[in-house]
Order: structure tokens, then C-alpha cells, then sequence
């Protein structure tokens, strides 16, 4: 087992992944005390050698899904918990920019492995951490204290933070937010790591520094957490969205699929927040696809559809909301703007939690 947790570190290190500062705590903390014995497929009785092969790979391993319940064979399966990529849990470290003696809080506990980590680096009693779901949180404790850990884990909603062990030096989430919540008044100087966005793109890292109760920074990276579990985006099969209605027909000479990448996406996740997408492939040789829109609350849908070797594309929109038109609208804007890539946005935080995006500068908000 041993042998086995050395080889994470030397992959991780072969990869260039791990940062000097948090090298011994990689080292240090089995991650095989934080994977349940069954997760999907795998099964540490049955084939531990494949077990194992899959916990010490820098590879995520989903550990909860549909919050834990059981909802029926053919339900979709959006996971709600893991342990993630190891690598991707370094990059956040490595921004997060710890120093001796620094206080952290976590939001999302999940498996405890991070947890781990950081009590390793700083000591327990300067780690708190939140998770929404209380089992979660229950096994969480237990990994942590079989690794001969025991920060501070709280049950609750992240964006609440935990005042009483506020101020901290350095916040940490390990799910995707939209909004900041309490975490920039309990963290007053310092700074904030997040995976942030909406829920048509959130690719994005919030490095923020907080300055007399101001968070503000960049935007960087390619992060693919799970959902801040009380205010995620919308997710499920087509078929729970669509229910063969007519919709509104009409064209665009717009490439569905050119909305879809990193620059573009990202500022139309500024403008249409709250839709999501999904790209099908023709089951045939083709080449051909369909766009499809969802929004969170189910009421709206849209489809575009790609042909190759085409200018002019169908669209098909059902609802109170034209959601391909708003995407359209947000791409044409930046198009006028100069697409200009994500790394010229920036983002600004006050004590209230909500978001601001700029272009270049804080004094060139975007709408």
C-alpha cells in the first residue's frame, strides 16, 4: 500500500504537479483512507489491485451521486460528491498561496482529502471546513481521523462560512459558486480560490485578493468542480427538459458550436446565468449536431442546429424565454467588443458577496 501511495506522488511529480510547499503532505496523507471500498465499478474486495490502480491516479473519484438517493434505474446521475483530481487540487493550493501560521476556511468537505492536506501543512486546529450534506460530513470525519486528523467540520451551507472561527487568512472552495456569500466579511484580508461562474460556463478559477473587506483578481484555468449544492445549475437527460413541443422557428448565421468556446462562452455566462447547454452529435457520419438550451427552472428550451459546409443554421425556441437569442445577443456583443479572451476580465467582490466582472480595469464594468 505504501508502494502504491508513493507512485501518486512520483506521477504527480513526473507531471510537474506538485508545488514544493506541499510536497511532504502529499507524501504524508494516505489518499486510500478517503475512498469508500466501493465506488462505481470498483470494488476493493472483489479487485483490489484495480481498486487501487484507480485511487493512486491522479484521476477524481466520484463517491456520491443524486445527493445519495435512489432514484430509479434510467434516473440521470449528477454527481454530488468526490474526491477530486489530485492535480487540480495542487493548482488551487499552489493560487491559494498559504503561508505559516495562516487560518483556512474550506467549503466543501466532501471526501476530507483536501482537508487532510491542509491540516498536514498549517495544523488541524487553524482548518475549518464546511459541507452541505451531513453524511458527507459524517464520513469526512471519519477518514480525517483515521489519517490522525480533526480540524473544525461544520454542517451547513458554505456561503455561510463559520463566523465563529473567522477572520481567516485564506478561503478555499472546492465547488463551483456563483455568488461569495459571507466568505469576503470573514475573510477581510487575505485571499479567495473559487471555481466561479454560471451555469452556462464555469471554467473559471477566482483568484481574489481582499483588501479592507474588497475581493478582487482574475480569472484563469479550466476547473470542472461540482455544484455548490444549494444554488447549482440545471443538469438531467433531454428528455427530462424536452417533451416533444413545437417551438418557434427560425435561423441564424451564427455557428452554434462557435458560442461554445472558452472566450465566447465565458461572456455569454455573463449575460445568460442561469441556462445551461448540451452539444449531440448526429448518430450518423454526418458531421451534423444539435445545440440544445435548457434554462435551470425547465420552463425554456432551444435547439440549433449544425450543418457542415453551411451558412445559415435552423433554430427552434419553446418558453418564456428566447434562449437562443440571448445567447446570440451576449456573442454579438462580444464579437463588437473585439473578442476579447477571458484573461482581460477581472472580478470584484464586496462584504455582500455579489459578483462584479470588469474588462481590462474595475472602472470598466461589464453589464
Amino acid at each position: 500500500m505504501t508502494t502504491a501511495r508513493h507512485d501518486l506522488v512520483r506521477t504527480l511529480e513526473r507531471a510537474g504537479a506538485v508545488p514544493p510547499a506541499w510536497r511532504n503532505a502529499v507524501a504524508a496523507v494516505d489518499r486510500a483512507l478517503f475512498i469508500p471500498a466501493r465506488f462505481g465499478t470498483f470494488d476493493a474486495e472483489a479487485d483490489p489491485e484495480t481498486w487501487r490502480s484507480v485511487v493512486y491516479s491522479d484521476a477524481p473519484v466520484i463517491t456520491q451521486v443524486n445527493d445519495g438517493l435512489d432514484l430509479g434505474a434510467g434516473a440521470f446521475e449528477r454527481p454530488t460528491s468526490s474526491s477530486s483530481m489530485p492535480s487540480l487540487m495542487l493548482e488551487m493550493l499552489d493560487l491559494l498561496d498559504v503561508r505559516d501560521g495562516d487560518r483556512v476556511l474550506e467549503i466543501g468537505t466532501g471526501t476530507g482529502y483536501n482537508a487532510a492536506w491542509l491540516c498536514h501543512r498549517l495544523g488541524e486546529d487553524r482548518v475549518t471546513t464546511v459541507e452541505y450534506d451531513r453524511e458527507v460530513a459524517a464520513r469526512a470525519r471519519a477518514n480525517l481521523a483515521a489519517a490522525g486528523y480533526r480540524p473544525t467540520v461544520v454542517v451547513g451551507d458554505g456561503l455561510a462560512g463559520h463566523a465563529p472561527g473567522a477572520p481567516y487568512d485564506r478561503v478555499i472552495a472546492t465547488c463551483t459558486l456563483r455568488d461569495f456569500g459571507h466568505l469576503v466579511e470573514q475573510c477581510p484580508s487575505g485571499r479567495i480560490i473559487a471555481p466561479w461562474g454560471s451555469s452556462f460556463f464555469h471554467g473559471s478559477f477566482a483568484t481574489l485578493d481582499v483588501r479592507d473587506g474588497i475581493a478582487q483578481g482574475s480569472l484563469t484555468g479550466d476547473p470542472g468542480f461540482m455544484w455548490d449544492r444549494v444554488r447549482r445549475a440545471g443538469a438531467g437527460h433531454i428528455r427530462d427538459y424536452y417533451h416533444g413541443e413545437t417551438g418557434v422557428q427560425s435561423s441564424t448565421r451564427v455557428p452554434p458550436q462557435n458560442v461554445l468556446q472558452t472566450d465566447p462562452a465565458f461572456f455569454v455566462s455573463l449575460h445568460v446565468t442561469d441556462a445551461w447547454y448540451r452539444w449531440c452529435d448526429a448518430e450518423d457520419d454526418t458531421g451534423e449536431a444539435t445545440l440544445w438550451l435548457f434554462a435551470d427552472d425547465g420552463t425554456s428550451w432551444a435547439t440549433a442546429e449544425y450543418v457542415p459546409r453551411t451558412e445559415e443554421f435552423e433554430t427552434d425556441q419553446y418558453g418564456p424565454r428566447r434562449l437562443w437569442d440571448e445567447v446570440e445577443a451576449a456573442y454579438r456583443e462580444w464579437e463588437r467588443l473585439g473578442r476579447p479572451p477571458r484573461d482581460r476580465f477581472g472580478l470584484t467582490v464586496g462584504p455582500d458577496g455579489a459578483p462584479q466582472v470588469w474588462l481590462d480595469t474595475p472602472e470598466r464594468p461589464v453589464p
